[in-house]
């Protein structure tokens, strides 16, 4: 198996991986690489009426955290943002929507699939 060395190819090479995976797990592709000024969304899925916003992550080494730590509380708050913006758009929202907010994170080429991060709740002021 071949990995890209360009920082843009390896992403891409790995969201795809992600989302073979997601779709063998039964989930249906909405959209990908969704961009807003507030910040990015890697994959939009739906999956038994709920919406599912994913962030893919990939790490080659752990030397500086694994992939999952490196979804920080900024990153987790642009994601809850941009899911809004994207919900908005479809005259829905967090708080009126089955939504949730996964990660897909790949250390070592391993995948890692995490549901639930964040409580949707979190950033409502």
């Amino acid at each position: 198996m071949i990995i890209p060395k360009s920082t843009y190819l390896v992403g891409q090479y790995y969201e795809r991986k992600a989302l073979n995976y997601l779709r063998q797990q039964g989930l249906k592709l909405i959209e990908r690489n969704v961009r807003y000024p507030c910040g990015e969304i890697d994959l939009i899925m739906q999956g038994n009426r709920t919406w599912i916003f994913v962030e893919v992550r990939f790490r080659r080494s752990a030397q500086f955290g694994d992939a999952i730590s490196s979804v920080t509380y900024s990153k987790r708050r642009r994601l809850w943002y941009a899911a809004n913006c994207w919900l908005a758009q479809r005259q829905q929202s967090i708080e009126t929507v089955n939504c949730r907010f996964d990660i897909c994170a790949f250390n070592q080429r391993q995948l890692i699939w995490l549901k639930n991060i964040l409580d949707h709740t979190e950033f409502i002021r």
